[in-house]
């Protein structure tokens, strides 16, 4: 993944209940770059395994970093703009953000050598009036008015995304990265597949009969031309036509 090259916001999770939200969230940090985390009072101690089970490959660089206060007031120690995420505390006199508004909000902010906290609250009931009061601005989602309830870890999400954007790639993941069930094939290997294939049908004596065979292998070779495949297809198809002739050869 590419490196978030400027200083990253660190994420505040405030009375986090489940150890199992807490992993998530942190898969989510991870997913995007974010590695720096703060627990505030978790209902269930820290550390906790469930924790751990959850965030799978982020517990490394995010739980295992992760740092716990007693309070919110203390987790903020060096903070200097904070943005707390809720869909409640608008009579509190606040700037009220979008996620990608405050975000770009935050860029700036931390280009400017600052340092920013990105605070949730806990599953049930989201922050308290009292938490929100010390971030300096509120994060909601625009999401459906009829169901709001996003749950922790898909709020760290979308903060995440619209933290990270800019220094995403721009393809979701560069060709040497991807699985071979997703990279295409290169012209070569399909050729060879095609050679494959018409050498074992030759020797089956498909291209039958002979004043057919010359348009028979032209047809065909058109044919694989076509097809979108994978180097995972290609691996696929060569497997099939070694089984089928040794098959052939057992029988």
């Amino acid at each position: 993944m590419t490196e978030i090259s400027m200083p990253q916001p660190v994420v505040i999770l405030v009375r986090p209940q489940m150890g199992e939200n807490i992993g998530a969230a942190a898969r989510a940090m991870l997913n995007f770059g974010l590695t720096g985390m703060r627990l505030v009072d978790p209902r269930d101690g820290w550390p906790n395994p469930r924790a751990v089970a959850m965030a799978s490959g982020a517990a490394g660089q995010v739980l295992d970093r992760a740092q716990v206060f007693p309070t919110l007031a203390e987790a903020m120690f060096d903070v200097d703009h904070a943005y707390a995420t809720t869909a409640r505390g608008r009579e509190l006199t606040k700037p009220v953000h979008t996620p990608a508004t405050a975000m770009a909000e935050a860029r700036g902010l931390v280009a400017e050598g600052g340092r920013v906290a990105l605070i949730f609250g806990p599953e049930r009931a989201g922050l308290e009036n009292d938490d929100i009061a010390r971030a300096n601005a509120i994060v909601t989602v625009p999401v459906n008015p009829e169901f709001p309830s996003l749950n922790l870890a898909q709020a760290v999400l979308l903060m995440g995304y619209e933290w990270g954007r800019d220094a995403l790639p721009a393809q979701p993941a560069p060709a040497a990265k991807r699985p071979p069930g997703e990279i295409p094939a290169t012209r070569l290997e399909i050729e060879r597949l095609a050679d494959h294939w018409e050498e074992k049908l030759t020797e089956a004596r498909f291209f039958f009969p002979p004043e057919k065979a010359a348009p028979m292998r032209l047809t065909l070779r058109n044919l694989w031309s076509r097809l979108p495949l994978t180097r995972a297809d290609v691996q696929i198809l060569h497997g099939m036509v070694r089984q089928l002739t040794w098959k052939s050869r057992v029988d």
